[in-house]
């Protein structure tokens, strides 16, 4: 099960954490992806994390939110998070983490999660 939270209210140009956190064993071998949502459109991908191997993990973003989020893991609290900084209006969506065992972050974009989170709504306006 995954629980995200975090969402809120910002102005333009704000900052959010969101947080995923994991029940359930094995957290560490789920690549964990972040997606958003808006009324009306598709789930967009947003960027996602590796499971964490002896080189390192990988992290993957796409090129609207690149230099701006950063995904995170924590793997002794079963958890993964965005920092979304300098966040613009278009950011406005519900937000998704999902997680699929043994997935890179890349990868995680085309094939998608097993597992879902609830969601949780970022609205950023003035």
């Amino acid at each position: 099960q995954l629980v995200e939270s975090g969402g809120g209210l910002v102005r333009p140009g704000g900052s959010l954490r969101l947080s995923c956190a994991a029940s359930g064993g094995a957290f560490s071998r789920y690549g964990v992806g972040w997606f958003r949502q808006v009324p009306g459109k598709g789930r967009e991908f947003v960027g996602a994390i590796s499971p964490i191997s002896p080189s390192g993990d990988s992290i993957y973003y796409v090129d609207s939110v690149k230099g701006r989020f950063a995904i995170s893991r924590d793997d002794a609290k079963n958890t993964v998070y965005l920092q979304m900084n300098s966040l613009k209006p278009e950011d406005t969506a519900a937000y998704y983490c999902g997680a699929r065992i043994a997935t890179s972050a890349r990868t995680m974009g085309v094939m998608g999660p097993q597992y879902w989170g609830q969601g949780t709504q970022v609205t950023v306006s003035s």
